[in-house]
Formats: structure tokens, C-alpha cells, sequence
């Protein structure tokens, strides 16, 4: 693939506060839905989806859960602390298995007040879990790198169930409110199960258990992979050089079942959000990466599907190599990083569709949908303006086929 000049004011638009969806629907399904295919446009809303996909495809959802990121602890002086979990340092950077790590834990954060925040401090909070009260100890030990140590007085109970107990919901900053009640479930998917995200993949927003019943009896079939969606997922394009900006790094963990499932799959695969684009993308080449010998660490940097080359697999190949080599590791988990950065000039792989919500003017999100759409994209979005729908995380969804 040849990366081409981006110019980020191509990929600008302007969105009005008033057309950010601040609060979630009352009912997920009833959000309005966007089609996109072949240059033409349908409006629908999300219970109809089921209508617009074929018998045969195959839905690919991500079933990250997120976690109450934000913990807050009181200096004895009474100053806040907040301290925003974004990724594992030790006793390992697995985010599944740091979450139900029973001994000490630390995280890189970032934290609110740090300057009233002494390095040889301790900070301590009660968590009440059921009938439990548990003393949870936060220590700063290393400043500059913001990394701070975990560890609580009962080692029955597993990090994750303190921080679910004690946490609150990390909601984007452009909502520009605080969390509410409600958002602990409706910022979740109704498939989420994985904990480790620090947001939610929102395309998944819209689904309820009836429009699941709904694309079961037409016979469409579904996959579960996870991307823990990171905090730098709302990081925005300050560079010039749109290549130059750097991409954040997200855990992806694959079941060797999905891989056999895609494998198997002759129709076409609908990828729910963005996340899922990117995990079904890097782990084609990573497929790409297992042919051409380059080691078998499913690791994906930001540019590696630019490399030029004469020819490239197809994704049954790619896919293929994958399982061969689940094989002979015996391992029924893919467990890896991507940091895969998709832009106009990308030629999806995996991906022949994807349902996703309306994103940020000029962020990496629009460059992934204009390299799925092509210029189009900004028909789209405006034909959403015009058309009165909702922006961004708890807004409408839209439906975009390559």
C-alpha cells in the first residue's frame, strides 16, 4: 500500500455542541441508522438492521467491558486525588490478568492534584464490598512516569472487584459532565464481559437482546473478539504530518474459535465499531507477518500495513497461518497489541462492512471511515447533520459497506 499526503483539514467538518448526544435513548434500538452502500443512502432506525444484512454474514462484536477507571482518594488535609487507570505495569501488563490479580498491582495513570501528592505518601480509602469493608492503599512509586501501586487488605478479593466497587465510570470528555447512575450500564455494551477498557467500543451501544433474537432467526451469525479500548482512543492530531501522529497502543485478546469461525465464513463479515475493525485487521497482519517469517509475536505497529510488497495473501491464507500457528503453540487464546493506524490509501482485508457510530471532526476515527468510504465520508456526515441525528458516543450508528 503507497501512503498518501493527508492534509487533516480535508477530514474536518463542523459539529455544534447541540448535536453531541450528551445522554444515552431511553430504548438502545431506537437510535437512527445510516446506510451507506454504493454511493447511495437509506435512513433506518437500529432495529432494522437484521433487514439490511445478508443470511449469510458474519457479525463481529467486541466484547470489552469497561472499568470504573477513575478512583478517588482524600489527602488527611482533605485534598482529592484522582488517579485514572490506563494501563498495567506489573506484576504483569495482561490486562485480564492484572483485573483479577489478588496481590498488589501497578498501573501507569494519570492523576489529578499530583503536585499535592508526596512521593513517600500513602493514600487509603474504605471499599465496601457486600458486608466487607477492605482498605485499599494507593502508593506513588514513580512520579514522572505516574505509576502508582495498588494493594488492599484482603487477598480473597480480586483488583477488579474493588475498582467496580469503588470506581467511577470514565465517560469522554466531550460529554463534558459528570458520570450518573445510569451510565454504569448504559455505557456498556449488553455483550460486554472482558474487563480492562477505559472506553466503550459505542458502536455496540445500540444493541438489545431483542435485535440479537432478530439477526439469530435469519440465520446470521456472530463472533465475540476483545479490544481494550484506551484513553487514547480521544487523543486528537496535533502534528502535521498525519503519519507522524502517534498512535496509541490497545490490548486485543482472539479465541482460536473465532479464527476458525472467519476461516470457515464464505459471506460477508460486519464488523461492529472500530475496535473491531482494527482487531479483525491486525489480525490479518499478523497472518501477513507468520507467512513472511517475521516471528510469531502478535504485535502490530502503526505503519506495517504500509510496507510495500508485490502481493499479499488473501485472508483465508492469512487466517489459515494464524491457526496454524495456535496449533503449534497449542494455545486457544491470541493474546497481542496493535497499534495498526488506518487512513485513506488502507485496503481493508477482513472488513467488508462496518456499523459505527459518528465521530470527531478531524480525528483518527474520520480517517478510518474515509478510508472505508473514500470521499464520501463527508456526504455522509453531513447527510447526518442535515438529517437530525445524533454525534459521537451516545449517538445514532450508521452502516458502511466497503
Amino acid at each position: 500500500m503507497e501512503i498518501q499526503s493527508i492534509d487533516l483539514k480535508d477530514y474536518e467538518y463542523n459539529l455544534p455542541e447541540e448535536r453531541i448526544a450528551k445522554f444515552p435513548l431511553e430504548k438502545r434500538d431506537r437510535s437512527q441508522l445510516l446506510e451507506y452502500k454504493k454511493g447511495s443512502i437509506h435512513h433506518h432506525h437500529f432495529f432494522n438492521l437484521p433487514e439490511l444484512l445478508e443470511a449469510d454474514s458474519l457479525l463481529v462484536y467486541n466484547n470489552t467491558k469497561v472499568i470504573p477507571a477513575r478512583v478517588i482518594f482524600q489527602r488527611q488535609t482533605g485534598a482529592r486525588i484522582e488517579v485514572f487507570l490506563l494501563q498495567p505495569v506489573a506484576p504483569t501488563r495482561v490486562i485480564s490478568e492484572i483485573m483479577a490479580s489478588k496481590n498488589p498491582v501497578i498501573w501507569e495513570t494519570l492523576i489529578g492534584n499530583l503536585k499535592k501528592w508526596k512521593e513517600t505518601e500513602s493514600l487509603q480509602g474504605i471499599v465496601s464490598i457486600g458486608k466487607q469493608e477492605i482498605v485499599l492503599t494507593a502508593r506513588l512509586v514513580n512520579q514522572e512516569l505516574k505509576q502508582v501501586e495498588f494493594s488492599w487488605d484482603n487477598s480473597e478479593i480480586a483488583f477488579v472487584d474493588l475498582v467496580e466497587a469503588c470506581g467511577e465510570i470514565p465517560l469522554p470528555p466531550y460529554l463534558n459532565r459528570k458520570a450518573q447512575e445510569e451510565d454504569k450500564s448504559r455505557y456498556q455494551t449488553v455483550y460486554s464481559e472482558k474487563e480492562g477498557a477505559v472506553a466503550a467500543p459505542t458502536a455496540g451501544l445500540h444493541f438489545t437482546e431483542e435485535v440479537f433474537a432478530s439477526l439469530r432467526k435469519k440465520g446470521i451469525q456472530e463472533a465475540a473478539l476483545t479490544l481494550h479500548v484506551s484513553a487514547g482512543t480521544f487523543q486528537p492530531i496535533k502534528v502535521k504530518s498525519v503519519q507522524e501522529h502517534p498512535m496509541h497502543s490497545e490490548q486485543m485478546e482472539i479465541k482460536k474459535e473465532t479464527v476458525e469461525r472467519l476461516l470457515s465464513h464464505a459471506g460477508k463479515v460486519i464488523a461492529v465499531g472500530t475496535t473491531s475493525v482494527r482487531t479483525l485487521e491486525s489480525l490479518y497482519w499478523f497472518g501477513v507477518q507468520l507467512i513472511e517469517d517475521r516471528g510469531n509475536q502478535f504485535k502490530i505497529e502503526k505503519l506495517a500495513p504500509y510496507t510495500t510488497r508485490n502481493t499479499l495473501p488473501t485472508r483465508m491464507e492469512a487466517l489459515q497461518a494464524v491457526k496454524e500457528d495456535m496449533d503449534q503453540c497449542g494455545s486457544d487464546t491470541l493474546f497481542g497489541t496493535t497499534s495498526i493506524f488506518i487512513f485513506p490509501g488502507y485496503r481493508f482485508q477482513l472488513v467488508d462492512g462496518v456499523i459505527t457510530n459518528f465521530h470527531q471532526p478531524g480525528s483518527t476515527l474520520v480517517l478510518l471511515i474515509a478510508a472505508l468510504v473514500g470521499e464520501d465520508w463527508r456526504k455522509i456526515y453531513q447527510e447526518a447533520l442535515n438529517s437530525n441525528y445524533r454525534f459521537l458516543s451516545y449517538g445514532d450508528s450508521s452502516l458502511l459497506w466497503v
